[in-house]
């Protein structure tokens, strides 16, 4: 009810109690209880129709007023929520369908067209990514973002760091850490016989360099499950040697491969396919088969050299990666670290860069890294030679085998082993001709 009287007849008997909402015709509302309704008792009036009936009327579009803002907030609410949830599902998801069934027809169009093997791994990729899954704790969402990060295998989880595994997925803390005891458990890692280690040893496969003699140094070969690194001057023959180790590693194995593609990282843009095609040529293989099977990458500073070799493991299995060829690996790191306030820098992303590698040889065995590396002249050494493989001690502990080229007479160059395991030191002395690496 609305209560339309003089201040002066509030107390009359009009009927107007002191307390009750009333009309107020000088702001147009009524009013109620509070500080206007007190300012505003001397604008009540005796009741009239006509008043009445238009107090109603703004009390009407008042109250509509007031439904519709209700009903904005509401819409307001339901929109914040549903990019909530959008937001929370493309975070959890990683990428959505229509992007997988892309990225998915983008890499069967890739593996059928740009890549040709002449052998395989034992286990397959959809085969490892199925032992990742039957892992406890790994559903979909956390299976696409470990394939992502490049960990689609149990190797890959059981050997590399929780940090690491943490930092490139974007799992938790407590996640990795169970997915990785499981991968463990599942691998059985642990400790092992010598005899065990020695029965794995006889049955390494290496890759022939081209010359026998080189091969005799190596006893056999480059090893795979190893990284060896070939360190020297310019036009000693670190580069030939790469390129020859990209053809060989194609060869079936009763002629000194082991049948599989080659993985070549440039950071000195010192990669010739014409090279390759002449020792493909030497060796009466077909060159377009083999410049496919060579995946190139031309890495422009260090950081990209990094990254290179972090996605590396995504295209291993894939393509049947054999080889990693890195040419050179401190090139980058020399010209961009520049002073001794940065050595320790430059020295500790080396070392993690290198570790890098290393675990790649543990997740697959049945590969072989090889890397060139450049010198630098020790300026104390008065006599015998002052050259000495740059990187320092981080490279010389890093590498399973380090061998220094020299140069000798005409075509000739000299190969001694520096530090090896398990083969004492020596020297090779092989040529480098049109046809590639020969005795």
């Amino acid at each position: 009810m609305i209560f339309l009287a003089k201040a002066a007849e509030m107390n009359s008997d009009d009927g107007f109690k002191m307390g009750d909402p009333y009309y107020c015709p000088e702001c147009e509302r009524n009013h109620i209880k509070g500080q206007i309704y007190k300012d505003h008792l001397q604008y009540a009036q005796v009741p009239d129709i006509q008043d009445e009936e238009k107090a109603e009327e703004i009390e009407a579009e008042k109250d509509e007023d007031i439904e519709e803002e209700d009903l904005e907030d509401e819409e307001d609410e339901e929109y914040e929520d549903d990019d909530f949830e959008e937001e929370y599902d493309d975070d959890f998801d990683g990428v959505d369908e229509e992007e997988e069934e892309y990225e998915d027809d983008d890499i069967d169009d890739d593996d059928d067209d740009d890549i040709e093997v002449y052998g395989s791994d034992e286990r397959g990729v959809e085969e490892c990514i199925e032992q990742v899954k039957d892992l406890t704790g790994v559903g979909e969402a956390t299976l696409r973002k470990l394939i992502k990060a490049g960990f689609n295998s149990l190797e890959s989880i059981a050997y590399t760091p929780p940090s690491i595994i943490q930092e490139d997925s974007g799992l938790g803390e407590k996640t990795t850490a169970k997915l990785i005891k499981q991968a463990m458990k599942r691998l059985n890692v642990g400790f092992k016989s010598a005899e065990t280690l020695w029965e794995h040893r006889k049955n390494i496969a290496r890759i022939t360099t081209g010359s026998q003699e080189l091969d005799n140094l190596l006893a056999g070969g480059v090893e795979t499950g190893a990284m060896i690194e070939f360190f020297g001057e310019f036009r000693t023959g670190k580069t030939q040697i790469m390129h020859q180790l990209c053809v060989n590693v194609q060869l079936p194995k009763e002629k000194g491969g082991i049948e599989g593609a080659a993985l070549y990282i440039d950071t000195e843009g010192t990669f010739r396919p014409e090279r390759i095609i002449q020792m493909a040529e030497a060796l009466d293989l077909d060159y377009n088969k083999v410049l496919k099977n060579i995946v190139f990458g031309r890495a422009y500073n260090s950081d990209h050299q990094i990254l290179l070799a972090k996605e590396a493991i995504n295209i291993i299995k894939e393509r049947n990666i054999k080889l990693i060829v890195i040419d050179s690996l401190i090139g980058h790191f020399r010209s961009e670290y520049i002073g001794r306030g940065t050595l320790a820098t430059r020295q500790q992303i080396l070392n993690q860069h290198l570790h890098d590698l290393l675990r790649l040889c543990d997740i697959y065995p049945d590969l072989a890294i090889v890397v060139t590396n450049q010198v630098q002249a020790k300026p104390d050494v008065f006599y015998g030679n002052p050259l000495q493989a740059a990187g320092g001690n981080i490279i010389a502990h890093g590498s399973t085998i380090r061998i220094y080229l020299r140069k000798g007479k005409g075509e000739q160059r000299v190969a001694k082993i520096v530090d090896a395991p398990h083969l004492p030191e020596g020297e090779a002395v092989f040529s480098i001709t049109g046809n590639g690496i020969s005795d």
